[in-house]
């Protein structure tokens, strides 16, 4: 457990932070893939109640941040909720959320272009936009979403980064996995991000 904590504190050092804002959003639409390969990259996206075997965390009295039950919560920033899965026999970190409140430089208008930002500030290379989109419906609000990937010292990981207003402000669910094994678990971290109450 030791051991995942540092290494979650190393990635949150090098881009696995979220950062948030709140505004009202505009339903639009952008992805960097083309359309043809397949179907809107957010189209996972379907708001509900997390499984019920599923554990919670809480963001103070707002956001509520859903993950496995075979996960471990793990040490975060003061006000944020994070929980993680290592890789066995190793204390590499291979799917990875956290929920953040919102802060003043975001907004769901300049989302798109602020994650990527974010990830660079944060010492990450080879930030990839992969998606955007601003006016998705989840379960209590609106967000402005992305998909990116970026490379720290150790590995390669893909994410997908929120910024959700909800009734009791904005907060920021980023769900973070290998590159190398997204097909795999990306279905785990969609479901959380569509279980996300802002």
């Amino acid at each position: 457990m030791a051991r995942l904590r540092v290494t979650v504190v190393a990635l949150l050092a090098v881009g696995l932070t979220a950062c948030g804002g709140g505004a009202a959003a505009t339903t639009t639409a952008t992805s960097a893939t083309s359309a043809a390969a397949g179907p809107p990259a957010f189209a996972w996206l379907h708001p509900a109640p997390p499984p019920p075997a599923w554990a919670l965390a809480r963001l103070q009295d707002t956001a509520v941040l859903a993950y496995p039950s075979s996960w471990q919560r793990v040490h975060s920033d003061p006000g944020s909720a994070s929980a993680a899965l290592a890789e066995r026999g190793s204390d590499l970190v291979t799917e990875y959320l956290n929920a953040t409140p919102q802060q003043d430089e975001e907004t769901l208008q300049n989302w798109a272009k602020f994650r990527p930002d974010h990830n660079r500030e944060e010492g990450d290379g080879h930030v990839q936009l992969l998606a955007a989109a601003r006016g998705l419906q989840f379960r209590d609000g609106r967000g402005s979403c992305v998909i990116d990937r970026y490379r720290t010292p150790r590995t390669t990981y893909q994410e997908i980064a929120c910024l959700v207003s909800g009734p009791r402000g904005g907060n920021v669910i980023v769900a973070a996995g290998l590159a190398s094994r997204w097909a795999q678990d990306a279905p785990a971290l969609e479901r959380a991000v569509s279980a996300f109450l802002a």
